[in-house]
Parts: structure tokens; C-alpha cells; sequence
């Protein structure tokens, strides 16, 4: 690739300290924000949801692991498809290596998706993941946090049934994640985030804002049109 602007030492010096005086200022927006995150009101989750997983039945209450703080992705993967969204799995080629850190901080981690369980471990085993994955089968988990729609969802473009309400999603799934909290039996709903409220949770675009190119999607179709599932790459 082509140098698009090559200055000398103390100027580079001196646009990178500009530049950092400018980072700094974001990154105590971004603290001032992640304390009105956490300062949000919490909802009591009032369904009883019960999950399909390898050892049988699971419920909300299980996936916390005896733990007082739950992550949940919303993994877009229907009943009839026969792998996960490319997207997703984008996301979830991240999960593994964090898991530990956050069962340190009293956090536990699990992806729920509609598709039946045979379906999900088959896939997980391909991706070379071991994150907690259950199959939300007959619940209404789904619908309830706005990640499945039904067939007959009113298809105008006027008809926003995504991100609170915000955007249209066109699919039978879509992606998010949620975050739960505990306190005795009760569990409650604390956090909900979707569609570019995900990409804080992805660290490969994080490390792509970094280069030059950035992510490199202007005159893509659509801005992930290049993302394959990993083993998918030639």
C-alpha cells in the first residue's frame, strides 16, 4: 500500500500527540457512559425459561454457574439452517479466551440460539469453541429480547421491530446480547445491546480501527460482505 502522508520524526511525534490528547478525551466519555450503563434500572425477569443442553434441561438460573452476573449472546442460528451466521461466529471466534477473566469478576458466560442442540454442539466442535451453548428450543427467549420475529411480522419498512424499537431487521433471527444479574432466586434483566451496539464486544475490529485501512468496508455491499466463518477463508 501506498504512504499517504510521510512527515518526519517530531511532526509525526507531534500529530500523534494531538491525536492522543483526542483519545483521551474519548476514553473518559466512554468511562462517564459505562457508569450510566451500569447505573441503569434493572427488570425481574418474570418467565421461567428452560433450555436444551448437553446434560439436559437448563434453566436462566443455571447458566449463571453460581454466579451473580450473566452474558448472554443472542447467536443468530434458526432452526433450519445448518450453520451459525457468519457474523456471529465473527463474534464468537472472541468468546474462549475471556471466559476465565470474567468468572474472576463474578461473571459467567453463555450463547443461546434457537436452533435445535445437536445442531449447535455439531458447529461449536467445527469452530473449535467450548463456550456454554443451549438451544432456546420452544421458549419465547427469543421474541421476548427482540432477537426472532415471526413470519408474519409486519414486513414494511415502516415496521421498526429491531434494537428497541430503533430499526428494521428483515430475517428470522438477529443478533445481541443481554446481561443478567441475580439476587437469591430472582434474576433480572440489566442490559441489552444490538445491532452496532455490539461492536464494542468484538476485539477484531477493535485492532482493525488501529491500521491504516481500519476495516476497509467502504464500497462493500454491506459492511461485513467480507466475513466468512474462519475455516471458510481461502
Amino acid at each position: 500500500m501506498k504512504p499517504q502522508h510521510v512527515v518526519s520524526a517530531d511532526a509525526w511525534t507531534a500529530a500523534r500527540r494531538d491525536l492522543l490528547a483526542r483519545e483521551k478525551a474519548a476514553s473518559k466519555a466512554r468511562e462517564a457512559l459505562t457508569a450510566e450503563r451500569a447505573a441503569l434500572p434493572w427488570m425481574a425477569v418474570e418467565t421461567s425459561y428452560e433450555f436444551d443442553g448437553p446434560d439436559g434441561g437448563v434453566t436462566l438460573g443455571d447458566l449463571f454457574e453460581g454466579r451473580g452476573q450473566l452474558i448472554v449472546s443472542h447467536f443468530m442460528f434458526a432452526p433450519e439452517w445448518e450453520a451459525g451466521c457468519p457474523s456471529c461466529s465473527f463474534w464468537a471466534d472472541g468468546y474462549n479466551g475471556q471466559i476465565a477473566h470474567l468468572n474472576q469478576r463474578d461473571v459467567s458466560f453463555a450463547a443461546i440460539s434457537r436452533a435445535p442442540l445437536e445442531k449447535l454442539l455439531a458447529y461449536r466442535k467445527r469452530m473449535g469453541w467450548s463456550f456454554t451453548w443451549v438451544s432456546s428450543g420452544g421458549t419465547t427467549i427469543n421474541q421476548d429480547f427482540g432477537v426472532a420475529f415471526a413470519a408474519d411480522d409486519d414486513p414494511s419498512p415502516d415496521a421498526k421491530n429491531y434494537n428497541f424499537g430503533t430499526s428494521r431487521f428483515n430475517g428470522p433471527d438477529a443478533p445481541g446480547f443481554s446481561v443478567f444479574a441475580r439476587d437469591g432466586e430472582r434474576i433480572y434483566r440489566t442490559y441489552s445491546c444490538y445491532s452496532r451496539g455490539l461492536e464494542i464486544l468484538n476485539p477484531t475490529y477493535h485492532f482493525l480501527d488501529l491500521v491504516p485501512k481500519g476495516r476497509d468496508e467502504a464500497g462493500l455491499k454491506f459492511a461485513q460482505a467480507w466475513v466468512s466463518r474462519k475455516d471458510e477463508y481461502s
